[in-house]
């Protein structure tokens, strides 16, 4: 395997909040640099079964404000109507902020790919990438092949 080069975070480039049940969240920010290399300005933030709500909002909160540098942030949570996500929706700060649900790692790694775009073309971006790469088919009749 190669070596990756770190991707940093520049001016005027959005900060990435991701926030998912378990160890969810580290394993999606892994993926996402496992394709384009290390990421600056991005933070990744577990909800453990005996998390404490109000530890965690502040967590959540201080996360996107250290990743905000006036250029917005954008949460991204594992599942609609979840604790996490619930838990994100006190992140508002100084500069626009939005929050994507039923994160996936094409929707990552366009975010990642958009942070220079204005926010919400990089918003749109990810949502589109996000729903484009979910497929299911049929790849045979359960048949074993020699």
């Amino acid at each position: 395997m190669g070596q990756s080069a770190t991707v940093s975070q520049t001016p005027h480039e959005i900060g990435i909040v991701i926030v998912a049940h378990g160890g969810l969240a580290r394993e999606l920010l892994a993926a996402v640099e496992h394709v384009v290399g290390k990421l600056s300005g991005v933070r990744a933030i577990s909800i453990d079964p005996d998390y404490d709500r109000q530890a965690k909002a502040s967590e959540i909160r201080a996360a996107a404000d250290a990743v905000d540098d006036g250029s917005g942030v954008v949460v991204v949570v594992d599942l609609h109507g979840s604790s996490p996500a619930n838990l994100c929706q006190a992140v508002g700060g100084p500069a626009p902020r939005h929050i994507l649900t039923g994160a996936n790692v094409p929707m990552l790694l366009k975010l990642a790919q958009s942070r220079h775009q204005p926010l919400d073309a990089a918003v749109q971006a990810a949502l589109a990438a996000g729903r484009k790469y979910i497929d299911g088919r049929e790849v045979g009749n359960g048949e074993v092949r020699a």
